[in-house]
């Protein structure tokens, strides 16, 4: 198994196991205001599209998207945190989901003219990104616009980074309620590396930076 795999592997077994209290990250005091301006800013990013959300959890960030988006279909590796996305009951006819590797995106999904990833880049291998970013691609209509949204590294607030690896990947030992620990893969890239890597997928990219998180969007090029 190579190295891609296998931290793949580690964090879907992660987020299988976390997704029961996935969404206490969210209730930091700290990161409120940021949350507030997120909650309105994304839905009006992609108001009126047909939206693919890619590794959208436990649905947290499709509640708000659906306030403007036409249509979404959220898709995630992992069965144990659809159910949770499921549970929230949103609208049927306007979401859906389904288990979907993001890296080999099935063109039974259709095309969409939207796109959303929630704290997904900082898990894709820095060999990898490319790969994404051609699957997501194939997925687009000319003219998409996509939202990437996720962590900044805040010293003294974000979980340290244990390690590093030849790559220029960056790791963080995480523990559990149940007490487990997992090594997961936390990438937290510059704006000049994300627009050197999504440059050849995109235009018109913009980048806004919040106190705790970034949120990087473009059009299809």
């Amino acid at each position: 198994m190579t190295d891609s795999a296998l931290a793949d592997a580690e964090l879907r077994k992660y987020y299988a196991a976390r997704a029961r209290e996935y969404e206490k990250i969210y209730e930091k005091p700290e990161r409120q205001a940021d949350l507030r301006k997120l909650e309105v800013l994304l839905p009006d990013m992609l108001a009126g599209r047909r939206v693919l959300e890619l590794a959208c959890g436990t649905g947290y960030w499709t509640q708000f998207l659906i306030r403007k988006a036409e249509h979404i279909v959220a898709v995630d590796a992992s069965p144990e945190t659809l159910e949770l996305a499921v549970a929230k009951e949103l609208p049927s006819q306007q979401v859906e989901y389904q288990v979907a590797d993001v890296y080999e995106l099935s063109a039974a999904l259709g095309t969409f003219d939207g796109a959303f990833a929630g704290f997904w880049w900082s898990h894709v291998p820095v060999r990898d990104q490319p790969r994404f970013l051609k699957s997501l691609d194939e997925r687009l209509r000319p003219g998409a616009r996509i939202a990437l949204l996720d962590n900044r590294y805040v010293e003294g607030n974000s979980t340290p980074i244990s390690h590093r690896d030849d790559d220029g990947n960056t790791f963080q030992r995480r523990r559990l309620d149940d007490g487990s620990e997992h090594v997961v893969l936390k990438n937290f890239p510059t704006e000049q590396q994300l627009r050197r890597v999504i440059g050849a997928y995109g235009r018109k990219m913009e980048f806004l930076r919040l106190q705790y998180y970034w949120v990087f969007c473009y059009e299809k090029a």
